[in-house]
């Protein structure tokens, strides 16, 4: 990790969830300092809250978002009040203090029809209101702050901090012998601290200037599918893979059309002197090791809950 930037805080949004724990973990292990607003703390669709947490700001890391893909489809105004409206708050904001955004969003402003992975100047396409309101934020970036504006897209996204589908997969172990996981859904499952990592990395090559602004993908290499992730995660768990057992995303009707393919390139990282991240195997391996993943490991070898 480069050293801290000689002036100006980082401002984490999101702060009290799965990937903004993990961003303000990062910041403070590499000595740079940073405040952690969670939703309580800041309305980021108030212009005049976010303009005074700003301010003094070097680097805003925009962790905050309605993430909840399903509800979405019911309530697209309120998600996109959130993920759209917000966000350019957020990037006028930043504008007005010269600071650099890093925006999180998502796989879902794609249309999820491709064969091979979409490049970060892919064509957009969202096929659900979750897509169409992220979507919206990233606009706002790229007019807003077409310079100072990154909009690091993520996907499958597990940790140690909130709920995700590495830590559903070991709770049922310890209540199920067998389990049917969806096996036509293409993805690339991303480990949060590791997508932490990279967003200090790109935010400290954007003080230094040498990362251009605009989209980048922030999810692992390689590429597997929902089925291919539980069967891993069990393997790594000490468990046996063959109690996973193949299925459609026909077998779960849920309110969201899901896209089939969210495999992403990393092409724009050598712009940033950087590498793509690791493949999603040995993040999967280095998460594993986390306390909250090996408590839920042993518990479903004995055949409790955890």
């Amino acid at each position: 990790m480069n050293p801290a930037p000689p002036a100006g805080r980082w401002l984490v949004t999101g702060a009290v969830g799965m990937l903004g724990q993990d961003v303000l973990a990062v910041l403070k292990d590499a000595g740079i300092e940073a405040a952690g607003l969670g939703r309580a703390d800041l309305d980021i669709t108030d212009p005049a809250a976010v303009r005074t947490a700003v301010e003094g700001a070097a680097v805003v890391v925009n962790c905050a978002a309605w993430t909840d893909v399903d509800g979405a489809e019911s309530a697209e105004e309120a998600a996109t009040a959130v993920n759209g409206t917000g966000v350019r708050v957020l990037a006028a904001a930043c504008a007005a203090a010269g600071a650099r955004l890093l925006h999180v969003s998502t796989d879902y402003v794609l249309p999820g029809d491709a064969a091979e992975p979409y490049g970060e100047d892919a064509a957009t396409g969202p096929v659900n209101a979750y897509g169409r309101s992220k979507l919206a934020g990233e606009q706002a970036v790229a007019e807003l702050l077409p310079h100072d504006g990154y909009v690091v897209r993520t996907a499958w996204l597990y940790g140690e901090h909130g709920p995700n589908f590495v830590a559903t997969m070991l709770k049922l172990a310890a209540q199920r012998d067998t389990l049917d996981v969806v096996d036509d859904q293409h993805g690339q499952p991303t480990w949060s601290l590791a997508l932490a990592r990279r967003l200090v990395e790109l935010g400290l090559a954007a003080l230094g200037g040498r990362a251009p602004g605009g989209v980048y993908h922030g999810t692992a290499s390689g590429r597997t599918t929902w089925f291919g992730l539980a069967r891993e995660s069990y393997r790594l768990a000490g468990l046996d893979p063959e109690r996973i057992r193949p299925t459609t995303s026909a077998a779960f009707v849920r309110p969201a059309v899901r896209p089939a393919f969210s495999v992403l390139a990393h092409d724009r990282w050598a712009g940033a002197g950087l590498a793509p991240l690791p493949d999603w195997r040995e993040q999967l391996a280095e998460a594993m090791a986390a306390p909250v993943f090996t408590r839920l490991a042993g518990a479903a070898r004995n055949g409790a809950a955890g």
